[in-house]
This record gives structure tokens, C-alpha cells and sequence, in this order.
């Protein structure tokens, strides 16, 4: 099992526009390839005393490298270039991999 793991950066200025558009839109493309198993969105907490975040992380479930691999090949360019396009350098991605031992 692999969790592709990407951490957003948000302006806060267009926070909550943007995790709508994660939540109905976005999201479910990435589904509609029917590579992912599922997904989990995670608040980041950047500063514990003042529970301030403008991340958030959003894990994708694999079944294998392959599906990453599909992925990459035929969806990822097209759908990070239309959330370029969207919003620009107010939303930065960073993305990690966690594998279940």
C-alpha cells in the first residue's frame, strides 16, 4: 500500500475557496481515474499555541507503484496545470510518498 502524500500551502486569503474547490472538484478528477483507493485531507497545524494552518495534506491511497505510474503518465500533468492555471503561486504543492510495512 502506498499513500501519496501532498502538502498544500494555501494563501489564506483564498483559504476557504480553495479547499472547496479541493473538495468538489479537484479531488474527485483525481478519483474519476479510478487509480486511487481513496483519500484523507489533513489540517497541518503550523504554530501548536496558535493552532494556525494554511497547509494541508491530502493522502491518496495506492494499491501499487504501477497505479503511480498511470497516474503520472496520463492525468498528473494535465491536472496540476489546470490548478496552476486556477490559482497560481497562491497554492504551493509538495509531494511525499509513505509506503505501509
Amino acid at each position: 500500500m502506498i499513500i501519496y502524500n501532498i502538502t498544500l500551502s494555501i494563501n489564506p486569503i483564498i483559504e476557504t475557496e480553495v479547499m472547496q474547490w479541493l473538495k468538489e472538484e479537484h479531488i474527485p478528477e483525481v478519483l474519476e481515474t479510478g487509480l486511487f483507493l481513496d483519500y484523507s485531507i489533513f489540517k497541518v497545524i503550523e504554530d501548536p499555541d496558535t493552532r494556525k494552518h494554511n497547509s494541508y495534506a491530502v493522502q491518496y491511497r495506492l494499491e501499487s507503484w504501477a497505479h503511480y505510474e498511470t497516474y503520472t503518465l496520463e492525468h498528473a500533468a494535465k491536472l496540476k496545470e489546470k490548478t496552476q492555471k486556477k490559482f497560481g503561486e497562491n497554492v504551493l504543492a509538495f509531494r511525499t510518498f509513505l509506503e505501509k510495512c
